[in-house]
């Protein structure tokens, strides 16, 4: 029940992200069953993240790294640290590799430099996800605060992380009167 339960948040959460999403970048569904659907759906959702949030890092101007909406919000840079950071910790988690060591990111970091560790964190990704099966999301692993959960709670942790993080760089840009990606005219 715990298993079908989780499958069907992370398809619910999938298909929500997909909504958002202009029809020409999503990906072709595949036809009939689907060899690990887990580990297949995160690298269909994979690209479409990639693009959105890289993007809207680059549409970001330099020097409103430093923006905030208000005073309890977080920088826009320190989203950027998290992004990179979180893609590192689940997408080593959900599939089961070991997360490389980088360098310690900083909020005061330039553009160039968050953009490029963002970068970096996707690819990685990539590379993790196309060695994942969905034969471990049973596995027990410490995820949040040390606790320990099934390895399907950092593959659905991943998904519903990248559209959080996708929506609140959009915000961001939106605040400063920039459309974001996902929100650009067709061409």
């Amino acid at each position: 029940m715990k298993q079908f339960l989780a499958i069907t948040c992370f398809f619910v959460c999938t298909v929500l992200s997909f909504a958002q999403a202009p029809a020409a970048t999503a990906p072709a569904a595949p036809q009939g069953p689907t060899k690990d659907p887990v580990a297949s759906s995160l690298r269909i959702l994979l690209q479409r993240s990639q693009n959105n949030t890289v993007g809207a890092i680059e549409a970001m101007p330099a020097d409103k790294f430093t923006y905030k909406p208000t005073p309890d919000q977080i920088p826009f840079a320190h989203l950027v640290v998290h992004i990179a950071q979180s893609n590192y910790f689940l997408c080593s988690k959900a599939a089961d590799v070991p997360a490389p060591k980088v360098d310690e990111l900083k909020e005061a970091d330039s553009k160039d430099q968050l953009l490029a560790a963002v970068k970096a964190s996707y690819n990685f990704c990539g590379d993790a996800l196309s060695k994942m099966d969905d034969s471990k999301l049973g596995d027990s692993v410490e995820l949040f605060g040390g606790r320990q959960f099934p390895r399907a709670m950092a593959a659905l942790g991943l998904a519903s992380g990248w559209a959080d993080h996708y929506g609140a760089a959009a915000m961001y840009l939106r605040l400063n009167g920039i459309l974001p990606p996902s929100a650009q005219p067709k061409k």
